[in-house]
């Protein structure tokens, strides 16, 4: 299944910075094509933040752009809100953070 990806502006400034690193941005690219099409694909390890809650209380998930390097980066998002056009409805995921693991 599709997913649209929607970015708060924190997203989109984190995006921009990675520009001037292009391995990382590469990796980080890779990972929001996976979130697109599959987020249980398995090097996403995709799984849910408890620590944060969405601006309307959404489960925070995360999902690994990087796995085996010290202060790895890590995309975080939430479900929603979907977009409708006409009868159809498309779905969501709002990335909220491109950032080191905290």
């Amino acid at each position: 299944m599709n997913r649209e990806l929607r970015f708060t502006r924190e997203a989109e400034r984190n995006l921009k910075e990675l520009q001037i690193r292009p391995s990382l941005i590469k990796q980080v690219r890779k990972t929001l094509a996976l979130l697109q099409t599959n987020l249980r694909h398995p090097p996403l390890q995709t799984h849910q933040f408890h620590s944060l809650t969405g601006p309307g209380g959404e489960e925070i998930s995360e999902a690994y752009a990087q796995q085996h390097s010290p202060g790895a980066f890590r995309v975080f998002f939430f479900y929603g809100p979907d977009r409708v056009e006409g009868k159809r409805r498309i779905a969501v995921l709002t990335i909220i953070a491109i950032t080191l693991h905290p």
